[in-house]
Formats: structure tokens, C-alpha cells, sequence
């Protein structure tokens, strides 16, 4: 089984390349409730009104705290802020990047706060669609450990994902893959943008990429989730691959899902093993209830499989099959979509790895909004202290 797989599952016959039938439109993967950006997006109107007549103060302050000769510092509460305000400007962008810089290579003896920047950075550039700078800031070996967080690594490859930079989604996924972080080496966002991005450039070199990752997560015991398998194994497809496809959807639990069922279908087709999906088809009518959403088959998914039967020859499997599509189509059980509008169908889970300490950092970034900043040192030179914002309100 392909759960528990072998070397021999890996070795690809060379077929030519079939046309792509991917979506021309791109989108997030992940909703921004799942990746905590509507909460971004609150805090950054809580902050516009909060700085509202001291933006512009504010800015030229940092402009002049980031300059090589000062010797000011940028406090938490600075970065906090800026992180908020920034607008899609260039000069906006690289005072962000700036300021960060100057915050990280500051004496961490000064600094004992517990915020966790990487997130709520990502969740920046991702609301400005920045791919470009968040993907620089994240290779920066100076900035190494700064977006060391699970949230960081989806919000970063969702942002990629939906500018069609694919590669650089692997790209991310393998420098991932080469830290010690906290948590399970294979997070399963993670995986599942990895497996989308091979999917979106469906060739066969990325789906032998995808299966090498494949198999390394089995040796290490983890399983992938139901949207990583169905990327998978509709890249195996679309590669020629069915027989690979199959073995793929062996290892989800969930073999009634819209995509799980109607790319067994697919790849029973391919395979020439029509008559094997019939009984898949029959199940949807014999286990039909009107008062329940429709289980249905995508049009390409069964157009596929009808011209599998007439392909066929046999008369008796063309005769059950028409009897089996007439009461699929009285029932409503055939749906006017293509599966690739199910397979890239936003995900919104809410609960993503990470978020209870996110909301803990709003929470405090709340509060101090509506108190005096206070700078906890240790032995700190006084010519670091400066006035703050809030200090001259």
C-alpha cells in the first residue's frame, strides 16, 4: 500500500505530459480567518484611530532611529506599531524592513518582552501582498530564527501560493525542512501548500518531488491530511500516473469527500477499470437523502468515466451505466463544476498551530495601547532612554 510504501512505487513510466486543466484563477489557499489576518486587519484599525493625528510624527522618528549613526533603539512597542501602520508605499515598506533589522540586531540583554513578531509581520505583507519582501526577509540569514513559527511558514507560502510563485513555495518547504522547530517536522498547512504547489505546475518532475516528500513524511510516521492527499493524487493523474493515484487515496479516511470519491473515479477510469467505478456511483444513489447535501460527481470526473465504458465495448457495462447516469442526473447527483474548483476551494479552519500565543499577543498589544509604555532593562545606559509617542500625548 501506498501508506506504507515501497521504492519500486517510485520509478515513473516517462509518458508524455498531458495539457494542464488547471483553474486560470488564482486565490488564497487558506481563508484569512485561518491564518489570523482579519485580526491583523482589526488591530489595524484600532491603531490608524489610536495614531491618528501621529503617524506621520511617528514616522519620521523611526526614519531618523534607523539611520546607521543613530543610536537610538527601536523598542517593542515601535515595531508593534509600525508593523500596524504600514501602508503599501515603497517608503513604508523598507522602514518596516528597516526597523525590524535594527530590533533584531539590537543588545538582547535589553530585551525581555514576549511578543512574537514572525506571525503578525507575515500577516503584514500578506494583507499588503508583498511576496517579494517577505520572501527576502525570510531568507535573511541576519533575521535567521526571527520567523521561525508554523503560523509564519503558512502565512509566507500562502502569500507565495497566491502570487503563482510555486517554486518558491518549495523552496520555503525545503529550507523548513532543514530547521529544528518546535512541533512536528512536516506541519500539515505546510505540507498541504507544498502538495498544492506541485499540483498547480503539474509536471513530472514535481510529482516526483511531491512523492519523495511523500515518502520521507511516511518514514517519519506522519500521515498527511485530506487536502495533501487529494493534491497528490490529482497530480498523479493529471502525470499519467493513476495507478499511483490510487494508492495515494488508500491512505485518507475520509473515502466519501467530494474529491476523494470523484478522483478514485478518475483514476478507475484511466486505469481502463470502468466497471470497478460503478459500484462507487450506485453507493451515491443507494445512500441518497433528499433532506442531506447532494453527494455528487464533478461533469469532467464523469465525462471521463462515460467515454472509460463506451471505450470499453462491453454492451452490458454501457446498458448499467446509462441506467446508473439516468438516475445520477434525475437526482442531482451530477454537478455542473470541474473537480479543480473543488481541489482549490479555500480552506477555513479556524484553529491554526500557533494562534492561542497569537491572541495573546493582541491581547497585550491591547492593553498597551491604553497605558504608558514600559521598557523593562537590565543596567541599561540611560542615553537609550528616549520619549516615546505616548509619552507626548
Amino acid at each position: 500500500m501506498f501508506c506504507r510504501v515501497g521504492k519500486t512505487l517510485f520509478a515513473f513510466s516517462q509518458i508524455p505530459l498531458p495539457g494542464s486543466a488547471q483553474s486560470v484563477t488564482v486565490r488564497c489557499l487558506f481563508a484569512q480567518t485561518s491564518m489570523g489576518i482579519d485580526g491583523y486587519i482589526k488591530t489595524r484599525e484600532r491603531i490608524k484611530v489610536q495614531f491618528l493625528n501621529l503617524a506621520d510624527n511617528f514616522r519620521s522618528k523611526m526614519l531618523e532611529f534607523t539611520n546607521p549613526t543613530s543610536n537610538n533603539m527601536i523598542f517593542t512597542e515601535d515595531l508593534k506599531s509600525m508593523v500596524h501602520l504600514v501602508e503599501n508605499k515603497p517608503e513604508d515598506v523598507e522602514l518596516l524592513q528597516n526597523m525590524i533589522s535594527r530590533f533584531n540586531r539590537q543588545n538582547k540583554e535589553l530585551r525581555f518582552g514576549s511578543f512574537i513578531f514572525g506571525p503578525v509581520v507575515m500577516r503584514a505583507f500578506h494583507y499588503l501582498n508583498a511576496p517579494q519582501v517577505a520572501l527576502k526577509l525570510f531568507k535573511d540569514p541576519e533575521l535567521d530564527g526571527f520567523f521561525d513559527q508554523l503560523v509564519s511558514y503558512q502565512v509566507l507560502m500562502d502569500l507565495l501560493y497566491k502570487n503563482s510563485m510555486y517554486k518558491e513555495v518549495l523552496e520555503v518547504f525545503d529550507i523548513i525542512q532543514g530547521k529544528q522547530i518546535h512541533g512536528p517536522k512536516y506541519p500539515k498547512n505546510v505540507v498541504i501548500l507544498a502538495m498544492a504547489s506541485c499540483y498547480k505546475m503539474n509536471t513530472k518532475e514535481y510529482l516526483d518531488y511531491a512523492m519523495n516528500a511523500w515518502k520521507k513524511m511516511l518514514e517519519l510516521g506522519h500521515t498527511p491530511v485530506r487536502r495533501a492527499v487529494t493534491f497528490a493524487a490529482a497530480l498523479a493523474i493529471n502525470q499519467n500516473s493513476p495507478h499511483i493515484a490510487l494508492e495515494i487515496l488508500s491512505c485518507t479516511q475520509h473515502p466519501n469527500y467530494i474529491t476523494v470519491r470523484n478522483l478514485k473515479v478518475a483514476a478507475l477510469a484511466d486505469l481502463g477499470r470502468a466497471s470497478d467505478a460503478l459500484p462507487i456511483l450506485r453507493h451515491i444513489i443507494e445512500t441518497d437523502v433528499p433532506e442531506q447535501t447532494k453527494q455528487t460527481f464533478t461533469m469532467d470526473v464523469f465525462d471521463k468515466l462515460k467515454r472509460a465504458v463506451n471505450e470499453n465495448g462491453n454492451q452490458d457495462l454501457v446498458k448499467e451505466f446509462r441506467n446508473i447516469e439516468h438516475c445520477l442526473r434525475e437526482g442531482g447527483h451530477i454537478s455542473d463544476k470541474v473537480l479543480d474548483e473543488h481541489l482549490c476551494s479555500e480552506i477555513t479552519v479556524p484553529n491554526l498551530p500557533g494562534r492561542q500565543m497569537d491572541d495573546r499577543n493582541r491581547a497585550g498589544f491591547q492593553d498597551s495601547l491604553h497605558q504608558k509604555p514600559q521598557y523593562n532593562y537590565r543596567n541599561a545606559p540611560p542615553r537609550h532612554y528616549r520619549q516615546s509617542l505616548k509619552d507626548m500625548e
